[in-house]
């Protein structure tokens, strides 16, 4: 189970998301035979915006669990969902032995009016996990803000709200990005204060190009350190450089977060293997 791995420490965890048109589930597969020779402990595959295309994300999670033998964790998200659909999905997953669930309450589809926003059957991920926890045997993750949820209005407030997704029966954590190891550690002890006892993993993005950096805060708020933004000012326009650049960043924090025995480090790959390949062996090295 993945909250007995976190609880061990020293876990190692990647992010993948499922491919946008059908035909490119053969070079997917490619991808994640390669990501699964690093041997992670599990392996989390992202939901499409309001549930779309969530069959793909069933999918990729069954090629995880089932021809790879590595734990896989499928993102779940409720904003625009309705309870039957959810249990649909919930059930496709166990079919394919899969008991393990990231439940999110997700981005507000663009196409989503105020009156159906409004009157939304899960307001919040905590209902998510609630629902679930009483109708299925699935074991759920929950998500959490080192830098706050942009939609909240204090971190106080936010430590709440992730009490409730622990009392509604998640099993772990895994955080947004963040590029601060301070902002993490903060965040670590005031949860701990507040009751938070299930395990938290900390998950790094690598920003190996300078226009990525402009959309993963714009998605995550996460603050950047003048050391990244000298970095990107001084390798944005040079590709290659860039790239070796943001691994090497992404490899300093994460053998920090190491060092400090945090319970476990999970990587967006952005389904790029040799950027994955590159970390993960410089980490166990």
């Amino acid at each position: 189970m993945i909250q007995d791995l976190l609880n061990g420490k020293h876990t190692l965890s990647l992010e993948v998301f499922p491919p946008k048109k059908d035909g490119e589930f053969e070079s997917a597969h490619e991808i994640l035979d390669r990501l699964g020779k690093l041997n992670p402990d599990f392996i989390s595959v992202t939901y499409g915006a309001g549930g779309s295309r969530s069959g793909k994300t069933v999918e990729i999670a069954s090629y995880i669990q089932n021809h790879l033998g590595i734990d896989a964790l499928a993102h779940l998200t409720c904003v625009g969902s309705k309870k039957e659909s959810i249990l649909q999905i919930a059930e496709a997953l166990s079919l394919q032995g899969i008991r393990h669930i990231m439940a999110l309450r997700g981005d507000r589809p663009k196409d989503m009016t105020d009156e159906q926003f409004a009157q939304r059957e899960f307001a919040h991920a905590n209902e998510l996990i609630s629902f679930l926890k009483e109708s299925t045997n699935h074991i759920m993750g929950g998500a959490c803000y080192p830098e706050k949820h942009y939609e909240c209005f204090s971190m106080e407030s936010d430590l709440l709200h992730l009490k409730q997704k622990q009392d509604a029966g998640a099993s772990f954590f895994i955080s947004q990005m963040f590029f601060d190891n301070d902002f993490f550690y903060s965040f670590l002890e005031k949860a701990r204060k507040k009751g938070i006892t299930i395990p938290i993993c900390a998950a790094i993005m690598p920003i190996t190009a300078a226009k990525q950096l402009g959309t993963s805060v714009s998605l995550s708020g996460a603050s950047v350190p003048k050391t990244l933004a000298d970095l990107i000012a001084t390798y944005g326009d040079h590709p290659e450089d860039m790239q070796k650049a943001g691994i090497d960043f992404a490899i300093r924090q994460i053998q920090d977060l190491q060092l400090n025995e945090v319970d476990g480090i999970h990587i967006y790959t952005m389904n790029k293997p040799l950027i994955a390949e590159s970390i993960v062996n410089a980490i166990r090295s």
